[in-house]
């Protein structure tokens, strides 16, 4: 952990971006302060998820230094927090509706019809909630100033929706909706959108259609500055990762640090645009001998299908990313580099770091907030404390960027590394309901292990295993 550590510090002058830059996103940043859910998935009743901090005071006064950062005299935040549960326990369901919630906000009026029905799932497994709406809210700082906006909905139709702010001290209404009647007050300049809303579309998202200045800023904060993400799939963020590679000198500089310095083997990364033609014959001539047959006739069929329509189509590229590794001959002497292809030579655990690096230094540069379901995913945990001390320490989150994340690495469980009030954990009871709380809500000492009392079961959401001694019968 010491060597790892060491070299993260070593990264620090890559993720840093001009004085002017700075101040501009400490005036103009936005900030998760909360997020609701209730009759969703696995979440029967309301339970919300706070980035604010608590009046609480860490074994490590460092911890408190690094980890909270000031909005006012009266708010202070966190930068990271980590979930913890069982499996099952309803940890990815809380991504999950965050997920549907950005989705409909930024899409609600666009991709929908009014002839069709609203994705959202409620709980199921109780006759209470069967014709209960599902509830979502979602507090945050825009521009120095505070909003809190939400909606209910069942299939068929938005039952509620409502935006606030707190433009001094006091909290004021923006707009308000039951069902079809909706009411706005001046701030929000949205005369006559009211009657262009549907029934299965978000008000916000329709003024937003419509130029509402608000609702505009809102929806580019969804889009733009919340990334939410699985650690399972996350290998589609490759492109994300090339494009920051291609576009910004400073995140380039950035990845190329944090990847050789996480101790990959990694010396160096080549990234070209190839032909795609060019990278499926590069594919086939790298199939191993024993490949099945299948599997070559299938890569042989698609060159094929690509030189008939190849004339009717513009010149395709893709990304080609290789890494290089040193090579030494006998003597241990470096003699030149050798070149692996990234998604055919490089393992699972090397393919995350590159897909994810793009998103974590994207996120720290711009002061962004970052949620990841299932971070550990093929990372050692060395590497996941490593990224998480990345959103902890000043000099490498200048901008306060926040980092979300699901997990089930106990490691990351210490008091050097977290307060109690950024470690939450899903705890599911015997009726299928998921309740969400977080450490802060113990009476603990300051000095309390965290991973050990955590695997004793002392703060819940862990899985209670039977007795599995007679699983296999051994006479057959």
């Amino acid at each position: 952990m010491i060597y790892i550590s060491v070299q993260i510090l070593l990264f620090l002058k890559y993720i840093s971006v001009k004085n002017s830059q700075i101040q501009l996103l400490k005036l103009g940043f936005v900030m998760l302060i909360e997020f609701s859910v209730g009759n969703y998935r696995s979440f029967k009743e309301k339970v919300t998820f706070s980035m604010v901090a608590a009046n609480l005071v860490s074994k490590d006064k460092e911890v408190d230094n690094n980890n909270v950062f000031s909005v006012d005299d009266n708010l202070s935040l966190l930068k990271n927090a980590a979930i913890y549960g069982a499996n099952a326990s309803g940890k990815s369901n809380l991504a999950k509706a965050m997920s549907f919630m950005k989705w409909f906000m930024v899409n609600s009026s666009k991709e929908t019809q009014s002839t069709e029905k609203i994705n959202v799932e409620p709980f199921r497994l109780s006759t209470e909630t069967e014709s209960q709406p599902s509830y979502f809210e979602i507090v945050f700082l825009l521009k120095s100033q505070k909003y809190r906006y939400g909606f209910e909905v069942n299939k068929d139709k938005v039952v509620s929706e409502w935006l606030f702010y707190v433009p001094k001290v006091r909290e004021t209404k923006l707009f308000e909706r039951n069902e079809n009647h909706i009411s706005c007050s001046r701030n929000y300049k949205a005369d006559g959108i009211q009657q262009r809303t549907r029934h299965n579309a978000l008000f916000l998202s329709v003024s937003a259609q419509f130029n509402v200045d608000i609702a505009e800023k809102i929806l580019t904060w969804l889009t733009n500055q919340l990334k939410i993400v699985s650690g399972l799939n996350d290998d589609g963020y490759q492109g994300y990762t090339s494009r920051c590679l291609r576009e910004s000198k400073s995140k380039k500089d950035a990845i190329f640090k944090l990847i050789k310095k996480l101790d990959l083997g990694i010396s160096e990364l080549d990234i070209q645009e190839v032909d795609y033609i060019e990278s499926l014959r590069e594919a086939r001539n790298q199939l191993p001998q024993d490949a099945p047959k299948e599997f070559k006739e299938i890569l042989a069929n698609l060159i094929n299908t690509y030189h008939s329509i190849e004339l009717l189509i513009r010149e395709q590229k893709v990304t080609s990313i290789k890494t290089l590794h040193q090579k030494f001959d006998e003597n241990g002497v470096l003699v030149g580099t050798e070149s692996f292809d990234l998604n055919l030579q490089e393992s699972e655990g090397t393919q995350k770091i590159f897909a994810i690096s793009g998103l974590l230094v994207d996120t720290l540069q711009e002061g962004k907030t970052l949620i990841i379901d299932e971070f550990d995913a093929r990372l050692h945990p060395l590497i996941s404390y490593a990224i998480v001390e990345l959103f902890n320490k000043k000099d490498t989150n200048p901008n306060n960027a926040q980092l979300i994340f699901m997990t089930h690495d106990t490691n990351l469980l210490t008091n050097k590394l977290f307060r109690r009030d950024q470690i939450w954990f899903t705890e599911k009871n015997k009726y299928g309901v998921t309740d969400l709380y977080s450490l802060a809500e113990y009476k603990i000492r300051n000095d309390a292990s965290f991973e050990s009392d955590y695997i004793k079961g002392r703060y819940g959401a862990i899985p209670y295993i039977g007795n599995l001694s007679h699983l296999i019968d051994a006479h057959g």
